[in-house]
Parts: structure tokens; sequence; C-alpha cells
């Protein structure tokens, strides 16, 4: 039941950023532009994303346990660091330069671009890195996401 909850938000989820247009890496830099022909359009799909979270989490969080699960998946972190603000700003420069976040890159595979595959490929390997940067550096295992830490 869970897998086939996971699937459709995945398709929901693509089709929200394809219908937005955040597939599209010009128009996401476009809007990254901001001392350019800065495109203020995208604000508005994060503004009315925004909107939608703040909203359905108080809603959702009132409920003693998820509908297909045991526990929330919480983040516990609440403070700023030199590891959150690193990878932010990596996160950022990839972002500014590609035109592409992973999550839109990954709803775009389907397209079969070589840059895209190009930047997936990247994306994993970078992942696979700090995983391992990751584990030397707390000699603990790294927390994937929706699994148990």
């Amino acid at each position: 039941m869970q897998i086939l909850f996971s699937f459709i938000a995945s398709v929901l989820f693509g089709l929200g950023l394809a219908i937005s247009g955040m597939l599209n890496p010009a128009k996401v830099i476009g809007f990254l532009d901001i001392t350019g022909k800065w495109d203020p359009s995208l604000a508005f799909v994060m503004g009315g994303a925004l909107v939608v979270t703040v909203f359905s989490f108080r809603w959702v969080l009132r409920r003693p346990t998820p509908i297909i699960s045991d526990i929330f998946h919480l983040p516990i972190k609440n403070n700023l660091d030199g590891q959150l603000i690193t990878g932010a700003a990596i996160f950022g420069v990839g972002w500014a330069v590609s035109g592409l976040c992973p999550g839109p890159a990954l709803a775009s595979v389907g397209f079969l671009d070589e840059k895209l595959l190009i930047f997936v490929l990247a994306l994993i390997i970078g992942s696979l890195l700090a995983n391992v940067h990751f584990l030397i550096g707390n000699n603990s295992t790294p927390r994937r996401l929706g699994g148990k830490s």
C-alpha cells in the first residue's frame, strides 16, 4: 500500500513540475537571473507549494500516526551548521549553473536528453560521495529517505 501511495505522490509531483514549467532549465535560470531578464513566474509555483504545505502539515500532524506508516518521519535537526550551509551552497551553485534541481531532473529523465542524463549521473555520483563522506566523518550510516536510520 505504501508503494502505491508513493507512486501516486510521485506522479502528482512530476505532473506539477511539468505543468509549472520547472522541467525547463531555461525557465529556472530565468527565475534565478534577478539582475537580467528575471522571470518571476516560478515564485508563484513556490508560493503555492508553501501555502499547501503550511496548511496540510497542520492538518496531517494532528493525527497520532500517518495513514500508511507507523510513525511520522520528521527532521530532528533545527540548527544551522557548517555542513548544512556548505551543502546548501553547493546545491545552489549546481542549480544556478544547470537550471535543474534533483526533483525536476529525475522527472525529466524520460526525455532521454544527453545533457540531462549526464546531470542525473553526476547527481548520483555526488550523492554516493556524500554518503561516503558522511560514513567516514561520523562512523555511522547515513539516514535514507523513508528508511530507518
